[in-house]
């Protein structure tokens, strides 16, 4: 299976290092020095990762072959994608990966139906699952402890617990609301999600 776990960003300096936007909980892992990433668009891959620093609290990240600014900025928006073992799970049992959590259903503590997920959302503050409700409608659901209180893989569901006016009919966010979040979020089929807050890339995973 693969999962995009980075997207790069600007260049930085003279030497053909550039900025990293990681979506993977698990950067030492999966961004680490000899790496060999698939990439979005393909043509620009794949790059093997030849050094990796953390400056001023940003990933920077050298790939094998690009010794300039130029050859460095040309990678821009590039998708970092990595080959992951679909069976293969996150070290924090409290985490899950997006394939883990996608076509869950969602569901109240009652066992109400509330719809399924059919995306995940990694903005900076937080991880936003993405709600088709049974009349077609979206709504977005964070993925917080407080709200979802369980993630049960073995019958597939997602229990809830969401505060007055999330998923109201007459109140709920859809998709045509989704603006900002979106841009933030861009692609985060990659990530891995956690109840506790934000992930670093997209959790990749």
């Amino acid at each position: 299976m693969q999962l995009v776990v980075a997207r790069i960003g600007r260049a930085h300096g003279i030497k053909g290092e550039v900025t990293v936007e990681v979506r993977t909980d698990e950067p030492e892992l999966r961004l680490g020095p000899g790496a060999v990433l698939a990439t979005e668009p393909a043509g620009a891959g794949p790059l093997t990762i030849e050094t990796g620093r953390v400056h001023s609290g940003r990933l920077l990240l050298r790939f094998e072959g690009v010794r300039d600014r130029t050859a460095a900025e040309a990678l821009r928006n590039t998708l970092l994608i990595a080959d992951v073992d679909p069976a293969e799970l996150p070290e924090d049992p409290e985490e899950f990966y997006d394939h883990q959590l996608m076509d869950l259903d969602v569901v109240l503590a009652d066992g109400t139906e509330i719809g399924r997920i059919t995306e995940i959302t990694h903005l900076p503050s937080q991880d936003l699952f993405i709600v088709e409700r049974p009349d077609g409608s979206e709504v977005m659901i964070p993925f917080v402890e407080e709200i979802v209180t369980e993630i049960d893989l073995a019958e597939q569901r997602a229990v809830i617990t969401p505060p007055p006016g999330l998923i109201d009919a007459d109140q709920a966010v859809i998709a045509s609301a989704r603006g900002e979040e979106d841009e933030e979020g861009d692609g985060a089929g990659g990530g891995a999600a956690s109840a506790g807050g934000a992930s670093a890339d997209g959790k990749d995973v």
